[in-house]
């Protein structure tokens, strides 16, 4: 070989081997560090979203991903456990990652809040327990406890059911719940209906008999036992032991076939929920919701998995992330990711249109709810009310 042909086969290899690093690069997964509770009290939360997230990542790499970069959701388990919560978004904010992903736990959400800087990184809770703060880096799925009380006592009152009693747990999802319910319950419109019983517990509580207890001799005629999994189960299992069977209002983090399958027992007769669209009868009735539900419907068969208000709570914001990084870039910050959310109107998702100017940090609102009930004997969740919380007739 000549010293030419040697020089120039070596220029060849060294100037190759410059871009082997580029294209690597290029095809590096982009990760979206995901905080979920896959074990603990709400771990069948955290499971059922992790579904959702899988089948979002085989959909999105089928499509070329986000700017030919395959998308992966990181996962971290925090045990249903909010100081572990914290312990691992400490560790992502140190790398600097301008997404985290969850929790599935509204108490863990609001421990990890304080700890969001003035550059981010970009919080979206997938749980929608919390108070959004306009403009600040924390989002929320779906719709606020404000909207989901609001449309709850709408629908016991426009039903008759006047004499309500309550049992929330005393953690912070509980309170904030609580003061969403007593905000709905001091509006104009709701001046008829009385609160008769206002019990609370504690999440670790082995028995809530003598609550149940006093909730019965109060008499209501309807009742909201507000908890997740677990600890939701037990009210149940003390409603019935105490002999009570009134509608009962429960949190929509138990609308998962996981739930009914473990406590399906000690149900009773009347379990409502304020719910999304999915569930609405005959929705949805527009062309372009109708498309991203089928579109979430059929990635979700792909994936061993089905559509229900868990999978939906985790559908919508990761798939409005992966939206804005398939605009903005995979080198998007977390300021430009959240100034572009704050603007955005329009998006489609399974729960239908969203605008986050009208609804902010979480792009839907009241409007958007609508009251399901389990029915036992056909072992399906079927629409009680209209879209805001008017009653079907039936």
């Amino acid at each position: 070989m000549t010293f030419g042909r040697r020089l120039l086969l070596i220029s060849t290899v060294a100037l190759a081997s410059l871009f082997v690093p580029l294209a690597a690069r290029a095809a590096e997964p982009y990760a979206i560090n995901t905080i979920l509770s896959l074990t603990g009290n709400i771990a069948f939360v955290g499971q059922t979203q992790m579904k959702a997230l899988k089948a979002i990542e085989a959909m999105v790499n089928a499509n070329g991903g986000i700017k030919g970069r395959p998308l992966s959701f990181v996962v971290a388990d925090d045990t249903s456990s909010p100081q572990t919560a914290v312990q691992l978004a400490q560790g992502l904010i140190a790398k600097g990652v301008p997404i985290i992903l969850g929790s599935s736990s509204p108490n863990a959400c609001g421990a990890m809040a304080p700890l969001l800087q003035q550059n981010g990184p970009l919080l979206y809770c997938l749980a929608n327990g919390g108070i959004a703060v306009p403009g600040s880096y924390e989002f929320f799925t779906e719709m606020s406890y404000d909207d989901l009380m609001a449309v709850t006592v709408r629908y016991f009152r426009e039903r008759g059911l006047n004499r309500l009693a309550t049992i929330f747990a005393t953690d912070a999802g509980g309170q904030t719940s609580e003061k969403a319910l007593q905000g709905a319950m001091a509006l104009p419109e709701n001046k008829s209906m009385q609160l008769v019983s206002a019990q609370h517990f504690a999440p670790g509580d082995a028995s809530v008999a003598a609550q149940m207890a006093v909730i019965k001799g109060a008499n209501p005629n309807a009742l909201i036992a507000w908890a997740t999994g677990g600890a939701a189960g037990n009210l149940m299992r003390g409603e019935k032991d105490i002999g009570l069977d009134i509608p009962t209002m429960t949190s929509p983090g138990n609308l998962t076939d996981a739930f009914f399958k473990q406590y399906g027992a000690v149900l009773p007769t009347e379990l409502i929920y304020p719910a999304v669209p999915y569930y609405a009868k005959g929705a949805p009735t527009d062309p372009a919701t109708a498309k991203a539900v089928a579109e979430m419907a059929k990635a979700l068969e792909a994936a061993g998995a089905q559509p229900d208000m868990i999978t939906i709570s985790a559908w919508d914001p990761a798939l409005v992330l992966v939206s804005a990084l398939q605009k903005l870039g995979p080198d998007a910050s977390a300021p430009k990711l959240r100034d572009y959310l704050l603007q955005l109107q329009g998006w489609v998702g399974a729960n239908g249109p969203y605008d986050y100017v009208t609804n902010p940090q979480r792009g839907v609102g009241g409007n958007n709810v609508v009251m399901v009930r389990w029915d036992g004997q056909k072992k399906a969740v079927v629409a009680a009310s209209n879209f805001g919380g008017t009653p079907l007739s039936k």
